[in-house]
């Protein structure tokens, strides 16, 4: 699925070729306007250098893409990140193989997820900042490392369960239903827990997609009054709200909750390229209904990492949740990839291979 009138111009990349003789990069041209554009991006090649003492040399395999990174390239990240501008390498978390070790604590051919930043190698001393973690070794793909069981996967974890307070039988709507981290909490949602999910999604096969994957109905944003459809599917008002969209999906979702209703806030993608930011204006909901709603940071939630993915990693196993991961082919594509996530053109997580999957993993 792709939107092919906003992303051609993105082809023009595919042009570039790599090889293991040199560090690949993208790097901010300009900070951008509106949605990405191929002219933001900066493609460059450097030396691959020697890892020092107490250093490692990671060749990037999977890299993953969240709405983030247009705001990291804006300048307009509020994640804690130093800020970035023009010339920098882009920020961004991959998978990646551990080909050089001169650090006593990581041993070559290792597999770990962490800060790569967009680039097919990368020196690095593996501090607390990078946030590097070990690949389990089983027999799921290294590439979920990159979404479902990455960053992407604790998103939708903390936002649901640490956030969300969901309980079998709760009448939920779920925007972004079709991303990444939606398309994971609609799961968790309907099968591990029992709710009922609303999902939201642009178009008809988003909204197919969504019915396949853990909602019971679907709202398609793009052709349904969506203020009338929530009245429809939802007469009794909502019990829980996942917001990853904002703006007037928000407030239309205010006007219908139940008492004790929750509302989770984990993105607000429909606000990212707005000149003059959304005011809420009916906040005060909340109130009339004795209900909550509560924003959280992802990273915030790190020290539960081990327990998640392995819970992430059962219920994949086992069934109950069907990894979903929409991944753009060769390095090349990185800017193609980001730009899919705001043309709507993504279904999943949102990834790119940059080498597929090891041949050998520790």
């Amino acid at each position: 699925m792709r939107a092919a009138a906003g992303l051609a111009a993105f082809d023009t990349h595919a042009g570039h070729a790599i090889d293991d003789d040199a560090n690949y990069q993208w790097r901010i041209a300009q900070r951008p306007e509106g949605n990405v554009r191929p002219g933001d991006f900066e493609w460059h090649a450097t030396d691959i250098l020697d890892p020092g003492e107490g250093e490692v040399l990671l060749r990037t395999h999977y890299l993953g893409l969240a709405p983030v990174m247009r705001m990291y390239m804006a300048g307009t990240a509020n994640t804690g990140d130093a800020t970035l501008g023009p010339g920098d390498v882009i920020h961004g978390r991959g998978v990646a193989q551990i080909v050089k070790s001169r650090h006593p604590d990581w041993r070559e051919g290792e597999m770990v997820q962490g800060q790569m930043g967009w680039q097919t190698y990368k020196v690095s001393r593996m501090t607390p900042q990078e946030k590097f973690f070990r690949m389990p070794k089983n027999s799921l793909p290294a590439a979920l490392g990159a979404g479902v069981l990455g960053m992407t996967g604790l998103s939708a974890h903390a936002g649901l369960f640490a956030c969300g307070d969901p309980k079998e039988g709760d009448l939920m709507v779920l925007s972004g239903a079709a991303g990444g981290v939606g398309s994971m909490v609609s799961q968790m949602a309907a099968n591990v827990v029992g709710c009922d999910v609303v999902g939201m999604a642009g178009g008809p096969e988003k909204c197919t997609f969504i019915r396949e994957h853990g909602c019971s109905a679907a709202v398609d944003y793009k052709a349904d009054d969506i203020e009338a459809r929530l009245d429809e599917l939802c007469p009794d008002g909502i019990d829980l709200y996942f917001d990853n969209v904002g703006g007037e999906t928000l407030q239309a979702c205010l006007e219908r909750l139940r008492m004790h209703a929750r509302i989770v806030l984990c993105g607000s993608i429909s606000e990212y390229t707005r000149d003059v930011p959304f005011r809420l204006p009916n906040y005060t909901r909340l109130r009339a209904t004795d209900s909550v709603m509560r924003g959280f940071f992802v990273y915030n939630h790190l020290g539960r990492w081990r327990s998640v993915m392995d819970e992430i990693a059962g219920w994949i196993v086992d069934g109950s949740l069907k990894p979903v991961q929409d991944i753009e082919e060769g390095f090349q594509s990185m800017p193609r990839a980001l730009a899919n996530l705001y043309y709507g053109a993504n279904v999943g997580v949102q990834c790119c291979s940059v080498r597929g999957e090891p041949e050998e993993w520790l």
